[in-house]
């Protein structure tokens, strides 16, 4: 009679996306999972081909992760690009790995980094839209533009440099729309 299976794969999962969560992706071996899901590394390698394919797992798992964080997200602003940058700037501050992983990391299996932000809710294409319903003449050129200043926050607040509140950051980003607006 074959044993029965007490680890499932969702498990296993699990177990991945929370270590990874809470000390990075890199920080993933078959051995620190096995033992952060309670098991042998023999139930990870029967459901998993191999390291690489748990970490792709991990990964789509965050880029859903992510997206559900974007779509509870308060939208508590009408100026284009303020409600998507103050998301993106609190998910690296919230969730530091995750966003370094998604974000930062030079795995994305297929993904760009416009894919990942744009998501199922085609966050980046409402906020162009509404930049085009402003009187932007090149929304495109005006996201790209903002986009640098919301990566490159988010990007400080993973070393502690970026600490304005909310409310500062939310007038960053208002300042810098119309900067750029022009």
């Amino acid at each position: 009679m074959p044993r029965k299976v007490t680890v499932l794969k969702e498990d296993i999962l699990q177990a991945a996306f929370d270590m990874t969560r809470e000390e990075g992706v890199t920080l993933v071996t078959a051995r620190r999972l096995a033992a952060k899901a309670g098991c042998s590394t023999q139930p990870i390698f029967r459901v998993y081909k191999n390291m690489e394919e748990v970490w792709e797992a991990v990964f789509i798992k965050t880029v859903d992760f992510f997206e559900d964080f974007y779509a509870g997200f308060p939208k508590d602003y009408d100026t284009p690009f303020v409600n998507l940058g103050v998301a993106y700037i609190q998910f690296a501050q919230e969730y530091g790995n995750l966003f370094q992983m998604l974000f930062v990391g030079q795995k994305r299996y297929g993904k760009s980094l416009y894919d990942l932000i744009n998501g199922q809710t085609g966050a980046i294409g409402k906020e162009i839209s509404k930049a085009a319903a402003d009187g932007c003449k090149d929304p495109g050129n005006l996201f790209m533009k903002m986009w640098i200043f919301i990566h490159g926050a988010a990007c400080m607040s993973l070393t502690g440099d970026y600490d304005l509140s909310t409310a500062d950051t939310v007038k960053l980003l208002k300042e810098s729309y119309a900067a750029f607006l022009g």
